[in-house]
């Protein structure tokens, strides 16, 4: 074989082995999906409708967060989205959703357990 074809063959070879190795990029620890876009927007915006944008946000990173390479929820989008439920009222979903970030994040645990204990103490204020 001549020095020339060993020399396209090497060159090619080298070449499929960059192209191979940039196509693929790899997946993020966790999918945030628009949290930061939507986070902002609910700040500056403050109304319902960037409420209600900003939790179905929370809950789209929540739902894709299979999509990650680590295939959990990013830490503090459970609290986050139980934060909103419990600003609209929704105790019930607020405590589910803190539970779950304690759970998956175990660090989280001494807050999200004092915000249960709060979510208990106004309800029993209202009885």
């Amino acid at each position: 074989m001549k020095l020339s074809n060993k020399l396209t063959l090497i060159t090619s070879a080298v070449m499929m082995i960059l192209i191979s190795g940039c196509s693929s990029q790899p997946k993020p620890l966790y999918n945030y999906e628009d949290y930061s876009d939507s986070y902002y927007h609910y700040k500056k915006n403050a109304g319902e409708q960037s409420a209600l944008e900003y939790k179905q946000n929370l809950e789209k990173a929540i739902d894709n967060a299979k999509d990650s390479s680590s295939g959990r929820v990013a830490p503090g989008l459970y609290a986050d989205l139980g934060y909103t439920y419990l600003k609209s009222g929704n105790n019930q979903k607020a405590i589910e959703y803190f539970t779950k970030e304690k759970t998956i994040y175990p660090e989280s645990a001494h807050f999200m357990d004092r915000m249960i204990q709060k979510i208990h103490a106004q309800e029993g204020d209202k009885k």
